[in-house]
């Protein structure tokens, strides 16, 4: 245990060395390297320290507050290149991408990734999640439904930020009166909590600081570097935004998720990546009109090009079809898999993005016509309940 703690320590301090001691330039790939593995490490970091602070936070703000820091890391790039973007237009592709490129990840592999290790493990094709998923599911369903109309608006607007963000609030506020089901720490975490109330608190919050300050000093050059490694190694620096930087951010989430399933509560691992695509495709999306004005300025409308609302309608469809694998809280092997397929082949074929979202779109179809009935009680028990849950 002491040994995987010393590493992801130890990895954090070329980032903060080279950014804050080193005087020079280092070349694109090498900062790429340095910083990429800073913000992983910090996000590993930030994962154990969110573990321990379910002991002492409040239900409500732990669900509120928790989740948004979980992501850290991924707004910290993703709203840099929304700032980035009131001065240079071309970084308007890159906030998109790695917005769209985090959200499918997220969905496309980590849910997938969760049903093949509990397959493995307990040898059974179907997880049945447990009533209060719907919460999270008819959440994940809202917005997806207005994320629809970004593609055919062409632009984020502060419309949006105010939607989406309140969708996100309302989400906080409805898991306020739920009962959450804290999971038992494991590795670092559970070393941290073994310790009493006093020092057991002093040693999180050192931990948020210090994961903060990393990711406060990687964000930016790691995000440049990305973009000129892109030129300077001749790839689309579009996919390297879209992929590496929230391959990066979403690692730890992953790895604690696996964690869970292979020690039995895969319900939970899954749950928890369930509503971190809540948070990602509510205040993540939200929020970059609104860094974007602030560093514009002015009231500003972040510009869709065809390229972005293919990205954006491609990461709704995946959005539709994965709601519709969920609303009857029965997960299956198979609909993994084709979630995993269509994952892989717009990954290989990044110029398919409308066939794609058409395939999503037909196949979710094809589960809701026998699952209609389900909606009905999704919307019911989840953002509408009749009494708190």
């Amino acid at each position: 245990m002491y040994p995987l703690i010393a590493a992801v320590l130890a990895a954090t301090l070329p980032a903060l060395y080279f950014e804050w001691f080193y005087g020079q330039h280092l070349e694109p790939v090498t900062t790429a390297v340095v910083f990429g593995v800073g913000i992983l490490a910090a996000a590993f970091i930030l994962s154990w320290a969110a573990e321990v602070a379910q002991m002492d936070v409040s239900r409500g703000l732990a669900l509120a507050v928790l989740a948004l820091i979980a992501v850290l890391p991924e707004y910290a790039v993703d709203l840099y290149f929304a700032w980035e973007a009131a001065r240079n237009p071309e970084y308007i592709h890159y906030a998109t991408a790695n917005m769209t490129g985090a959200n499918r990840l997220l969905v496309g592999l980590g849910w997938p990734f969760i049903m093949l290790l509990f397959y493995l493990k307990f040898r059974k094709k179907q997880l049945d999640l447990d009533p209060a998923a719907r919460v999270e599911i008819s959440y994940l369903t809202i917005a997806t439904i207005y994320a629809l109309f970004i593609p055919l608006k062409g632009t984020l607007t502060l419309w949006d930020c105010l939607i989406l963000v309140a969708l996100f609030g309302a989400y906080a506020w409805r898991t306020a009166f739920m009962e959450v089901h804290e999971p038992e720490l494991v590795g670092p975490a559970r070393l941290v909590g073994a310790l009493s109330t006093g020092p057991r608190r002093i040693v999180t919050l050192l931990l948020f600081l210090y994961a903060g300050l990393v990711i406060y000093s990687s964000a930016e050059p790691f995000a440049e570097a990305l973009v000129e490694s892109g030129k300077v190694l001749g790839i689309d620096e579009f996919l390297l935004v879209q992929w590496i930087a929230p391959l990066a951010s979403e690692a730890p989430e992953f790895i604690i998720a696996a964690l869970w399933t292979l020690r039995g509560d895969a319900k939970l691992a899954l749950g928890a990546l369930i509503s971190s695509k809540v948070n990602q495709w509510t205040l993540l999306v939200g929020t970059i009109p609104l860094v974007y004005s602030i560093s514009l300025g002015a009231i500003g409308e972040v510009p869709l090009d065809t390229r972005q609302n293919h990205e954006v309608l491609l990461t709704a469809a995946q959005s539709i079809f994965a709601v519709a694998m969920l609303v009857d809280l029965r997960v299956r092997l198979w609909e993994m898999a084709v979630l995993f397929g269509l994952f892989i082949v717009q990954f290989v074929y990044p110029n398919i993005r409308v066939e794609v979202s058409i395939a999503y779109l037909i196949l979710a179809l094809g589960l809701l016509v026998p699952r209609w009935r389900n909606l009905g009680r999704l919307m019911k028990e989840g953002p509408f309940p009749r009494r708190a849950a």
